[in-house]
């Protein structure tokens, strides 16, 4: 009888079909929770002229949609490490999509903050699921490249929403957009036939045949059946437990709050120029159709961030790239409050996409690997959470600078701050307490008997 590591057998494996649908339903579905957070910002100046909304009351209903994704991330991340994270994601996909179209159909500003705060319960616990899932069904060589690259579709859904903006919603209105958004709905029965459930679920629970299934085809090769030993008592003992206290225990609670800060700070900046980035170039002089193709460069900085860093990052180390991605953001910011060449803001917008969403989207793979894999959704959902809070700190507090009637401009270099504060709290992470899926070489994987030196 063969002893058989499953998470070793995937961590070793090579790129393939199996990996590729995991990665292909993974790109979708994020890349439309990134349509979603994008078309609030694309989709703003019109509503605000529709319903007659003041700037406060604008930042006020994005604040509201952001504390619903943080109340998703807290629930349904400890959810999803219980009872699976597919089945969470399909109730995820479900909230965000339906309630985007009923957000779509409001005929108030009260109506619609209601629809989107629903909406974005779903989108709140979409995320780290994904991760989760992407990164325990990831060969370890290509994780962080892979994990890091699902995240171009959450900016291809920013550009999505940005062109819709541009050539479609001047023809059809505002909520063309929120209709688009409402498509997760017509595939989620493909998804629940497609999609795998995580393998430490299976793991956790003893359903051998599953686990038998999904090694055989991460492993085409392999020839596993339900007679090897796959250490079920040591996974079904991990599993056992409150995921939420695990993220403290075994000298992690030092770098769970670092982590924390990173992230809040991080989707302090992201969410905020999300929100407001066409705004305030509107409202610098440009165009409206000028504002949102500098939501598109956001978003192209993003992708090239996201896979530049994810290369980088195997080659020289994840924590370097992230820290290096935060200070160049530093630059960046304080270049954009005081630049008026129109190439240079460009460029500088382009950057500001690279260290903002595109250094979140490599950070999350690192936070997934710092965690055990039992716990590891919730150890991403909280990290979420607590970044939720910025936010939705963000879309307000932009708003209040805006309406004191400084330069949009010079709200900007307040990015600064948190890149700043964003880049000491991953350096302080201690590495050396994390998991990081250390694994034996594959040839002693090949054999089939592996041993991991943190599960």
């Amino acid at each position: 009888m063969r002893t058989i590591v499953a998470q070793d057998v995937v961590s070793v494996s090579k790129f393939n079909r199996f990996h590729l649908l995991v990665f292909i339903w993974c790109f979708y579905a994020i890349g439309f929770d990134g349509y979603d957070i994008a078309m609030y910002g694309v989709g703003l100046p019109w509503m605000m002229e529709e319903w007659n909304l003041s700037a406060l009351q604008a930042g006020a209903v994005g604040s509201y949609s952001l504390f619903g994704m943080m109340i998703g991330a807290l629930v349904l991340a400890p959810v999803a490490d219980k009872f699976g994270r597919k089945n969470v994601i399909v109730i995820c996909m479900f909230l965000f999509s339906a309630f985007t179209l009923a957000a779509g159909l409001s005929p108030n500003i009260t109506w619609f903050t209601v629809m989107r705060f629903l909406a974005a319960i779903g989108m709140g616990g979409l995320m780290p699921n994904c991760i989760s899932l992407m990164t325990e069904y990831s060969p370890k060589k290509n994780r962080a490249l892979l994990v890091g690259a699902i995240y171009i579709g959450y900016a291809l859904g920013g550009i999505l929403a940005s062109l819709i903006g541009m050539y479609l919603i001047p023809l059809t209105g505002w909520r063309t957009l929120y209709y688009i958004g409402a498509i997760p709905l017509l595939t989620i029965p493909f998804f629940i036939k497609q999609f795998p459930e995580s393998l430490s679920y299976y793991l956790a629970r003893k359903q051998v045949r599953k686990i038998v299934e999904i090694l055989n085809k991460v492993k085409p090769d392999g020839n596993f059946t339900e007679t090897d030993d796959y250490q079920l008592h040591s996974a079904e003992t991990a599993g056992k437990g409150f995921p939420v206290k695990k993220l403290f225990t075994n000298n992690r609670a030092f770098s769970t709050i670092a982590i924390w800060l990173a992230i809040f700070c991080t989707m302090m900046m992201a969410y905020g120029l999300n929100t407001w980035l066409p705004k305030m170039m509107q409202d610098s002089g440009f165009s409206l159709t000028s504002s949102l193709s500098f939501n598109i460069m956001l978003c192209v900085g993003q992708i090239a961030g996201t896979l530049l860093g994810g290369y980088l990052a195997g080659k020289v180390g994840h924590r370097k790239v992230l820290v290096s991605l935060y200070l160049i953001g530093v630059v960046t910011f304080i270049a954009l409050s005081v630049t008026t060449n129109v190439a240079l803001v460009y460029f500088l917008i382009f950057l500001g996409g690279a260290s903002t969403v595109g250094v979140m989207n490599l950070g999350n793979p690192y936070i997934t690997e710092y965690y055990p894999r039992e716990i590891r959704a919730t150890g991403m959902g909280y990290a979420q959470a607590i970044g939720r809070i910025g936010s939705i700190l963000a879309p307000t507090l932009i708003a209040m600078i805006l309406v004191t009637g400084v330069d949009p401009k010079l709200a900007f270099a307040t990015f600064a701050v948190p890149s700043i504060l964003a880049a000491i709290g991953f350096a302080l992470v201690q590495e050396k307490y994390g998991s990081f899926d250390k694994v034996v070489g594959e040839d002693d994987a090949e054999k089939g008997s592996m041993k991991v030196g943190n599960a």
